[in-house]
């Protein structure tokens, strides 16, 4: 049953100059940067964060060709939006078999995923991708007009002004989807209140994934604001063309925990937490999987220079200790194993901080512990409760493993009680999929 948060009242002559100024004042500022973002790209694709081939779409040349018929622009910034969006287009997809779908990414990782993941939805989805532009007025005119997309469906927290000035003057209706406004994101927004309110109200439908999210745009502008659920909820479990079993052969019978989706600087803390719990659990195989696949090679000099790599083909030995798996759209297959696992971005809140959805590895049969930054998630955690156990330094941490390890009947527990308080509502998808429907062919 679809909720809303109250509307508030009525903007003053005063808010409405403020909103235009500060919008004018985005777009001046953006197109007098546009001359020195060529050279940023040309940057970026020397460090392999964008596809050479493919650059001029981040300036919004079109690679493709509009499709004839209806077409829907889905936007999802990351890796976690994009598998959040995946359930969305198998919904907006049964109700209306005639869709095309444009989806945008902001990363090359998350524009890969995308690909190996379409092969899981149903037969007959027809999609196509592009990196999003960068928020230049003209970059976003020119790849608006070029797809001029029935409706543009914005994912989290992805909100660009000029992006949404362009989709106005073209009479495309941007709607928010699963929208969340972290505690970052809202410090940031609250110190530019005429920007973000102009926005939000030019939005046509906005659904947040929350009543705290909910609460935060509606204190940042936005009157009307449904809630259906989190989209992340219905994304089922990754999958790997590798059997679990040979996993489990590859590694054998020795204990093994994980470290999932680590960012720079916990990696240090993970691998002092290995050698203190190798003290007392000496065949202890510790698996980092980092958030970013292509940061492996980086992780060499602190592993070792003779650690496995499974994006090289890699399996461990006995002798090792440490297993860097740094490949893409695998966690499923970790978490089949059935472990003690650390949900990563959560260790150096002073860094960034804000943990990741440990909804999975907690529906697959994990034992689960985090850092103290979880502000990201904060809802899911809360849901998990004293299922998690939240570790502050490498010495908590190897102690929370070596617990997990030492005692079986603690770590069956601890799986027991994340299976049970994970949920997975398998009907949000569905459910905002008829939202966006409505606003955008009533």
């Amino acid at each position: 049953m679809q909720t809303r948060v109250p509307q508030r009242g009525s903007l003053t002559f005063r808010d409405r100059i403020c909103a235009r100024l500060s919008c004018a004042l985005w777009a001046g500022i953006a197109t007098a940067l546009a001359p020195m973002l060529r050279p940023y790209l040309d940057r970026r694709i020397r460090r392999g964060k964008e596809i050479a081939a493919r650059v001029c779409e981040r300036r919004g040349i079109a690679t493709h060709v509009r499709p004839e018929g209806p077409l829907l622009w889905l936007h999802a910034v990351s890796v976690g939006e994009t598998l959040s969006i995946l359930p969305l287009i198998a919904a907006l997809h049964h109700d209306r078999p005639d869709l095309h779908f444009l989806v945008t990414t902001a990363t090359t990782t998350s524009a890969s995923l995308l690909a190996r993941r379409m092969a899981e939805l149903p037969t007959g989805i027809r999609v196509i991708h592009q990196f999003m532009p960068l928020d230049v007025p003209a970059w976003m005119r020119r790849f608006v007009r070029t797809w001029h997309p029935d409706g543009a469906i914005l994912t989290e927290s992805e909100l660009w002004p000029n992006m949404i000035a362009a989709c106005g003057q073209e009479d495309v209706p941007v709607i928010l989807v699963n929208a969340r406004m972290s505690d970052r994101s809202y410090a940031m927004w609250r110190r530019l209140p005429c920007l973000v309110g102009a926005m939000l109200r030019a939005i046509a439908w906005v659904c947040a994934r929350s009543v705290e999210d909910a609460r935060r745009l509606q204190a940042l502008g936005r009157s009307d604001i449904a809630l259906l659920g989190d989209l992340k909820d219905a994304v089922p479990a990754s999958r790997s063309d590798i059997d679990p079993a040979l996993l489990k052969r590859q590694i054998g019978n020795r204990p093994v925990w994980i470290a999932a989706s680590t960012h720079p600087g916990e990696e240090e803390i993970v691998l002092q937490a290995a050698a203190l719990a190798r003290e007392q659990v000496t065949d202890l195989l510790t698996i980092i999987v980092p958030r970013h696949p292509e940061r492996g090679a980086a992780l060499m000099p602190l592993a070792g220079p003779q650690t496995p790599r499974r994006a090289l083909g890699q399996v461990p030995t006995a002798r090792d200790d440490i297993w860097i798996c740094d490949t893409l759209g695998e966690m499923g297959l970790f978490y089949a194993l059935h472990c003690p696992v650390l949900m990563g971005n959560s260790l150096l809140p002073a860094l960034q901080g804000g943990g990741h959805n440990p909804m999975e590895p907690a529906r697959l049969g994990n034992a689960i512990a985090s850092g103290p930054a979880i502000a990201n998630f904060r809802q899911a955690f809360a849901m998990l409760g004293d299922a998690v156990t939240y570790v502050t330094d490498a010495h908590e941490l190897a102690r929370w493993v070596v617990d997990m390890l030492s005692d079986e009947d603690r770590m069956h527990a601890a799986i027991a009680a994340s299976s049970t308080a994970a949920t997975s509502d398998t009907q949000v998808a569905r459910r905002v999929a008829a939202g966006i429907l409505k606003v955008v062919y009533r």
